[in-house]
């Protein structure tokens, strides 16, 4: 029922959750983040949503 949780997290749009996200993976990340001048947080919002609209 993990799905449930988040659904009922999640009703505000303002709130946030967090993610585990492999130590490796987020060195990469940041990388990324740090030549655009933006945060890990962000890159990884743009990512994600760019995957889920080819999904559509």
């Amino acid at each position: 029922m993990e799905n449930d949780f988040i659904l009922n997290e999640c009703k505000d749009p303002t709130q946030s959750i967090t993610l585990e996200l492999p130590c490796v993976m987020a060195e990469r990340v940041q990388k990324l983040a740090n030549e655009k001048k933006t945060t890990l947080a962000n890159i990884l919002i743009e990512a994600l949503d760019c995957f889920l609209r080819k999904q559509d």
